[in-house]
């Protein structure tokens, strides 16, 4: 095993980052001045034990725990197995997250039920519509199939900084720069599910939640002063 690899793969490193990481993103929080509108009907859901789907971009993924009030309920995000994917969820659970692990061994049926459990026990479900790895942007089908399975109601989310720094990812993940400004926001996606989609039901069901979180996420841009343009899609 290379050096490189005996590193990475290090339990003692692998906290000592997270613990940086997450300690940076608290830091770069309550160093900036931040807005939040848009949340009261979601805030409402949680705060009298009403699960949602909380739905972002991959890009913005970071600020997760503070679009979603852990004080009013519990949320579980999806992560990959993937060594960067285990990373990005346990920084989540330092930061009030619980989380659910994705694997490539594990069947959908299986990841399906354990959605609708959690859900059942009254915890959120959040997913970034275009994760694990992409294209950037485009959303998966997967929260659909989710709003449909679980009744859950479904928000859009996301945040923006006037200062941020992008990272070389497939999806240019987005760390805001501490001492700034921001803003967090948040809108229902409405569109009715039917409980026997059609493909082309599905798929218009998609390309408007891919609508939604587009709309919400270039209002965020453009509260925060800055340009929002969408990355080129790369799948690695």
């Amino acid at each position: 095993m290379s050096l490189r690899k005996k590193i990475a793969d290090s339990p003692g490193i692998n906290r000592a980052v997270e613990g940086l990481l997450a300690a940076y993103v608290r830091f770069a929080f309550r160093t900036s001045r931040w807005s939040r509108s848009g949340f009261e009907d979601m805030d409402a859901c949680v705060r009298r034990g009403e699960p949602v789907i909380f739905v972002l971009w991959h890009q913005r993924l970071i600020m997760a725990p503070y679009l979603f009030d852990t004080s009013l309920g519990r949320i579980c995000a999806l992560t990959s197995s993937a060594r960067a994917g285990r990373l990005a969820g346990q920084i989540l659970v330092r930061l009030g997250f619980e989380t659910i692990p994705m694997s490539s061994h594990k069947r959908h049926v299986a990841l399906s039920r354990e959605v609708l459990r959690r859900t059942r026990d009254g915890c959120s479900i959040g997913i970034a519509a275009d994760g694990p790895r992409g294209p950037a942007r485009i959303s998966s089908t997967v929260p659909v199939v989710w709003a449909r399975m679980t009744g859950c109601r479904v928000f859009t989310v996301a945040f923006a900084g006037k200062k941020v720094v992008e990272l070389p990812t497939w999806d240019r993940q987005m760390l805001p720069l501490p001492f700034s400004r921001g803003v967090l926001m948040c809108q229902e996606w409405t569109d009715e599910v039917p409980k026997k989609p059609t493909d082309a039901e599905a798929e218009s069901l998609r390309l408007s939640l891919e609508a939604s979180l587009e709309a919400i996420t270039a209002a965020a841009d453009s509260a925060a002063g800055r340009i929002s343009k969408r990355p080129q899609s790369r799948t690695t």
